[in-house]
């Protein structure tokens, strides 16, 4: 068997009038996160995380921003068609750790609905979700946007 770990991190500007959209859940929020797709940052960590894994590139050059056909995009639509990639490459997915970085919005409500669907995502991989603060340092402590941190395992019989 071969293993291999990829990392992936994400950041986007929070914006009123756009609806937030973590882990491929809706949260009632006053701010969204703003993107070419729905800027779902987990989502977008978690995309990095197991291309790179596999050694096929990143979010960026998969379902680049400037192409329109992804404007508004469904995250999670991106992450199934990433992990399709991975998974054509003969990789499977053995677990993922993904982190939201922010002081608002809490998520704890949230995180088993955000678990399930990103795991659905990535063909039922067991995904982790968890959050933490930066005690109101940098652009995530002041409100102004959200980040998010993934690391995957991939495994290959």
């Amino acid at each position: 068997m071969s293993f291999r770990v990829g990392i992936g991190v994400d950041a986007h500007k929070l914006e009123r009038g756009i609806p937030l959209i973590l882990g491929g859940v809706r949260l009632d929020f006053d701010r969204g996160l703003a993107g070419h797709s729905d800027g779902d940052v987990l989502a977008h960590a978690l995309i990095d995380a197991v291309l790179g894994a596999a050694g096929l590139g990143d979010i960026g050059g998969l379902f680049p921003s400037g192409d329109d056909r992804f404007r508004g995009a469904d995250s999670l639509d991106l992450l199934r068609e990433a992990y399709a990639q991975v998974a054509a490459a003969g990789w499977r997915l053995v677990n993922a750790d993904c982190v939201l970085v922010g002081q608002e919005p809490k998520i704890a409500a949230h995180r088993a609905e955000m678990r399930k669907r990103l795991s659905e995502a990535v063909g039922g991989g067991e995904v982790n979700v968890r959050a933490t603060t930066t005690d109101h340092l940098g652009f995530t402590g002041r409100g102004e946007g959200l980040a998010a941190h993934a690391v995957a395992l991939l495994e290959r019989p």
